[in-house]
């Protein structure tokens, strides 16, 4: 078990990039589905206003801090994390575990085409990792059961999730029961930063915390999402004090 720090409400795990990575390959020689999160503060504002996906992300059994929104926060806690561990950078240490050990990846979501070609250049990268398959996240709620028979018929070790949140964290965990994979998580954009779709952050906007800002240079319809960020550090000054 490791330490949590609560995020308002939001139960996130205090771990490092390689303690995170050595839980999931705990996960891959298990036999249930486990479910792992990603949140940022704009997920964190959706849930303290959605008990519902506040229990999904509580009720997961891996809850990573990314968003540099949530280490400014952890430190105004007081209760600092030790480091930052985004969802990409999550993948591709599990991409290269996946390529070691010659495990199963299944690539759900993003627009036609786009998950097949993320699953082209991961094995360009990574040669040994095995491709169970890949599926478009454009379905139809009464498909879903069909796309749950596709991806148990391969029985991936990893499932990555691209529907965005929290639509992808409801999905994962609708059919955890369900799934014949060893863990599955929700991965937002990364499958098209992957496929080329969107370009990864420059180091200067990675290493000044600024990802949020050249994500939404590449998509400004995204300033909806981004108004959270002001009233998520309000709500954390407030708490801090």
């Amino acid at each position: 078990m490791t330490e949590k720090l609560d995020i308002l409400g939001v139960q996130v795990d205090k771990v490092t990039l390689e303690e995170a990575q050595d839980v999931v390959k705990g996960y891959l020689d298990g036999t249930q589905c486990k479910m792992i999160v990603t949140p940022n503060p704009e997920i964190i504002m959706d849930a303290v206003k959605d008990m519902a996906l506040m229990d999904i992300i509580n009720g997961a059994d891996l809850v990573i801090p990314d968003g540099i929104g949530l280490v400014y926060a952890s430190k105004i806690l007081k209760q600092p994390f030790k480091e930052r561990v985004t969802g990409i950078d999550f993948l591709e240490k599990m991409l290269e575990h996946l390529n070691h050990s010659q495990q199963t990846i299944y690539l759900l979501g993003s627009k036609p085409g786009v998950a097949k070609k993320a699953a082209e250049k991961m094995k360009e990268k990574y040669p040994k990792l095995r491709i169970a398959g890949t599926h478009h996240g454009y379905f139809k709620k009464e498909e879903e059961e069909a796309v749950i028979g596709e991806i148990n018929k391969v029985a991936p070790n990893f499932l990555c999730v691209a529907l965005g949140a929290p639509k992808q964290e409801a999905f994962i965990n609708q059919y955890k029961g369900s799934l014949k994979t060893k863990a599955a998580i929700g991965v937002g954009g990364s499958l098209d930063v992957w496929a080329g779709e969107l370009k990864r952050a420059p180091d200067f906007y990675k290493n000044n915390g600024l990802e949020w800002l050249y994500r939404f240079i590449q998509q400004p319809s995204r300033y909806k999402r981004l108004a959270a960020l002001p009233a998520f550090m309000i709500k954390i000054l407030i708490k801090g004090k």
